[in-house]
């Protein structure tokens, strides 16, 4: 049977820094690596908002991101 182990996780934020021509909003991103695998997502969502509150710009969106190995 196979089995999925989880190599990487990442948090991705993404903050509005203004709107194009067309009245959409610009997004910029930041990514941290290195995120350690067991972290909960209340803990991601405490963290992810600390370094929201640094900015200037809103953070819109927080992703995490995880990748995995499958072996057999």
């Amino acid at each position: 049977m196979a089995e999925a182990l989880l190599i990487d996780s990442k948090l991705k934020l993404a903050f509005e820094t203004g709107l194009n021509e067309k009245g959409e909003p610009i997004l910029k991103s930041k990514t941290f690596s290195n995120i350690k695998r067991d972290a909960s997502a209340d803990g991601l969502l405490s963290a992810a908002q600390a370094v929201g509150s640094l900015t200037d710009t809103p953070l819109v969106s927080i992703t995490r991101n995880d990748s995995y190995t499958i072996a057999e």
